[in-house]
């Protein structure tokens, strides 16, 4: 089975990379979903969350309050390492139980979709790593008109990223995602085309 990481800072575009791919027959394994898992209501993940940031990033129905927590963790080093030393062991077990799976189930192409790929230094495990990037003034623009952030806190949550240049040269494959549907449609079979070609290899 061939490993690919991929990765991009927010609004780049991955998830909809990732979606494509998955498309065209590789398994995606979402470290966001796996990550949602881990502090779902009345799992220890979540108690954990709580007893360091406080009742105020609990919603009214048990679930985490992910905006009243990101407004605590992109705006301060420490609480971003708390958070982090608290989801990362978590997610790292799902994903590895999702590997495992698609491993018994013979799947050719698996994809870990994962933000914080060569930040947790995961890519060391992938055989191959898709970084996905789109300028800085496009993924702010995404950020404030698309999700609706306020400008600040998107600067703030950009600014808590690894250096969109230090990935793309780190990176085996860059996609960049600055033009129309048709143009990511286009570059993601481009860089499925290679993915494949790397699998068929002895």
């Amino acid at each position: 089975m061939l490993h690919v990481g991929l990765t991009g800072n927010i609004a780049s575009g991955k998830t909809a990379v990732a979606a494509r791919l998955a498309a065209l027959g590789a398994r995606v394994l979402d470290a966001d979903t796996f990550a949602r898992e881990a502090v779902a209501p009345r799992t220890p993940g979540l108690a954990a969350v709580a007893a360091r940031f406080g009742p105020g990033v609990i919603a009214a129905d048990g679930s985490l309050d992910r905006a009243a927590l990101g407004r605590l963790v992109f705006r301060d080093a420490a609480a971003r390492a708390d958070l982090e030393r608290i989801i990362h062991p978590e997610v790292a077990a799902r994903r590895a139980a999702a590997l495992a799976d698609a491993r018994r189930d013979g799947i050719a192409i698996a994809v870990s979709d994962v933000p914080l790929l060569y930040e947790t230094g995961l890519d060391r495990e992938c055989d191959l790593v898709v970084v996905v990037d789109a300028p800085e003034r496009v993924r702010l623009e995404r950020l404030v008109r698309v999700r609706g952030l306020p400008e600040d806190d998107a600067r703030a949550v950009m600014a808590a990223q690894g250096d969109p240049v230090a990935k793309r040269a780190r990176a085996d494959l860059v996609i960049d995602n600055d033009g129309t549907l048709a143009d990511l449609d286009a570059r993601v079979r481009t860089a499925w085309d290679t993915i494949t070609a790397r699998a068929r290899r002895p």
